[in-house]
């Protein structure tokens, strides 16, 4: 019978960059971690997800099991032989900005360090450190809030007060022991390496969060070999649960089911060159990263709105239903701000060095007909100069007087902010008419 081929057909390419990396271990044979089927069908999800995108755009895709290690499934990119997109790159051994997906990192600190609590109250209010003077991504000022709901909203004064009060360096060194290869160009982090201020991988994240979904316990990812034997505590199980606990509370995209069955975090780098999600439930552990291997920037791409709708199908591909989370330790403080210790119930304790500091004029839930030249506030002690916020935005700011003059808002509820120059704080919430 004649054998002779009767039609040409695609070579196979499962894998291709995980295969690429296999071959360059120069063995003849190398069992992988990798779970065919998943791996074919993120393939398919990559390539129908950046159907009729940006031909320059590229996406990478990691998925493990973090109670093994294994990494189940490896997208580099959406199409290997791509060259517009250079999709011969493996994205998720590229280094990049994490953005804001190592703050859960930085809270899970402060809280074994005693620093702070899910319920502690921070200042999200102006601040400068020497010449750096970190801002929110909406240039909004939120004044008190709990530790939870900023990590939540991803605000970033507040996680820069507490990477200074942990110092950078520690941050960096927890980093290297969760397993990850941070890459700092200067050779030294700054107080900016909690919002993206250094290089990483996406199995360098999707290995951090592993480390959360263990209970604060490395477990080193690996698509070959045998489970590494030593493994390395480096958050408390108490600071991880809570971590996962306040993850898990953020609202996920739509159509993706209701909160607290996947914990995650999504980051945009700086110029928008990034756009991260990633997130685990009680067994596996997932990645998305996508944005331009060439490094120019994506307008308009973000973490919550690009990648989180991404990471949550792909978590839907590797399972059927989302495996439980674990319940919290029996020694996690579960209380309100009110119930805790007093060195708790506020970071860094009171705030300020003007304790009488107020707002005299006008008082608590006043009436106020607004007037054409503004609203005149009037302060009693505080040190200048003041700024002055309204509903959590700057309005003025290097003031000197006790009796303020600001500009009117329309009709209906607002609240106003003062600021001294030691930081203390005083609010009111008013009706104007």
């Amino acid at each position: 019978r004649d054998a002779s081929p009767v039609a040409r057909r695609p070579v196979p390419q499962l894998a291709p960059h995980l295969a690429d990396r296999a071959l360059a271990l120069g063995t003849t044979r190398v069992e992988t971690t990798l779970n065919g089927d998943l791996q074919a069908r993120l393939e398919t999800l990559a390539r129908t997800h950046m159907a009729g995108r940006d031909a320059h755009l590229s996406m990478a895709i990691l998925v493990a099991d973090h109670t093994t290690g294994e990494i189940l499934a490896s997208v580099g990119s959406p199409d290997y032989d791509r060259t517009q997109g250079q999709g011969f790159i493996d994205m998720t051994q590229a280094v990049r900005s994490p953005g804001s997906t190592l703050k859960p990192l930085v809270y899970g600190l402060a809280f074994d360090r005693g620093l702070a609590h899910p319920e502690t109250l921070i200042s999200d209010t102006p601040v400068q450190f020497g010449s750096y003077a970190p801002q929110n991504f909406d240039h909004l000022f939120r004044g008190d809030i709990r530790v939870s709901e900023a990590l939540q909203l991803s605000l970033n004064i507040p996680v820069v007060r507490l990477t200074e009060a942990l110092g950078p360096a520690h941050l960096m060194q927890a980093l290297r022991r969760a397993g990850a290869h941070p890459d700092l160009p200067s050779g030294t982090a700054g107080l900016a390496v909690s919002l993206g201020g250094v290089g990483l991988k996406l199995q360098d994240l999707v290995q951090l969060y592993a480390m959360l979904a263990e209970g604060g316990r490395t477990t080193p990812l690996r698509w070959t070999g045998a489970a590494a034997e030593t493994q390395t505590q480096v958050l408390s199980p108490r600071a991880a649960w809570q971590i996962g606990h306040i993850l898990a509370g953020i609202v996920p995209p739509a159509a993706s089911g209701p909160r607290g069955r996947v914990a995650f975090k999504t980051g945009t780098s700086y110029g928008h060159r990034d756009a991260w999600a990633i997130g685990y439930d009680g067994r596996y552990v997932a990645g998305v990263w996508i944005g331009r291997p060439d490094g120019t920037p994506v307008p308009g791409a973000f973490g919550a709105d690009t990648a989180a709708p991404l990471l949550f199908e792909v978590l839907g591909r590797t399972r059927s239903t989302p495996v439980p989370l674990p319940p919290p330790p029996a020694d996690t403080l579960m209380v309100s701000n009110a119930a805790l210790p007093l060195p708790l119930q506020r970071f860094g304790g009171p705030q300020g060095t003007t304790p009488n500091f107020s707002i005299r004029f006008p008082p608590e839930g006043a009436r106020l007909e607004t007037q054409n030249d503004g609203i005149m506030l009037k302060l009693r002690d505080g040190t200048a100069p003041f700024t002055v916020l309204r509903d959590g935005a700057v309005i003025a700011t290097n003031l000197r007087r006790p009796e303020l003059l600001i500009p009117a808002k329309s009709p209906g509820f607002t609240t106003l902010s003062v600021i001294d120059a030691t930081g203390a704080s005083s609010r009111v919430s008013v009706e104007l008419r």
